[in-house]
């Protein structure tokens, strides 16, 4: 399946599970209707900025978009068990339309509270995740593997190198940024530590009972 009429068909998998019309969804995120519907019908492609509000007032972490379907995923009969084997070629990749980087999701469908994503961020781009994901505790780790990278979190700046990791929680703001001339790639490794009963990175986490004020990749989490 094209990796946006995935995202399509995991915001509409998403917002229906939580029982929100268009109205309700674009109120709680700050995205219009009528963008929702397009990116709903496969017929918009929405930024990593848009995809983070959506998230938002969707009560999931960014990653939700790239998950695997409810129904089985890309590619899978509903009722076959989820491999815990992906080839290299099968990996879904991303590209955000406004700043041009490029998300890999490497790790399998199979159920699993680690997943693993490549990043390769071009120079001088900046992306800015503002959301938290609420009722869960989620860390997640930067490993930058070429290149250089500013990442601020909250409001600590963190300069990377090549070989330099850090380590964050999903609860405040992210950007992203490299400053270099030459892009940058990294690996992201996201695990839930707590969950509360039901969550888990492949299934939904609730939705919050109170309206977002934020955006995020401040959540802004991981590009």
């Amino acid at each position: 399946m094209d990796i946006h009429h995935h995202i399509a068909q995991r915001l509409r998998e998403l917002r229906g599970a939580r029982g929100y019309s268009l109205d309700a969804l674009a109120e709680r995120s700050g995205v219009s209707r009528s963008n929702i519907s397009l990116i709903e019908r496969g017929e918009s492609s929405p930024t990593a900025a848009v995809l983070d509000k959506l998230a938002i007032g969707l009560g999931v972490a960014l990653a939700s978009f790239f998950d695997d379907s409810a129904d089985g995923g890309e590619g899978h009969e509903s009722a076959a068990a989820p491999s815990p084997h992906i080839r290299a070629a099968d990996q879904p990749q991303w590209q955000d339309p406004a700043s041009g980087y490029v998300r890999r999701r490497l790790s399998p469908p199979a159920p699993s509270p680690l997943q693993l994503v490549e990043v390769v961020f071009p120079p001088g781009q900046r992306v800015a995740l503002d959301s938290a994901v609420p009722g869960a505790d989620i860390h997640q780790q930067v490993w930058l593997l070429e290149g250089r990278m500013e990442l601020t979190v909250g409001d600590t700046l963190w300069p990377l190198a090549a070989g330099d990791c850090l380590a964050m929680q999903l609860n405040q703001p992210i950007v992203f940024h490299n400053p270099g001339t030459v892009p940058a790639r990294y690996l992201v490794a996201l695990a839930t530590v707590a969950p509360f009963a039901g969550f888990s990175p492949r299934s939904p986490t609730p939705a919050r009972t109170a309206a977002p004020t934020a955006t995020t990749p401040t959540a802004r989490r991981q590009p």
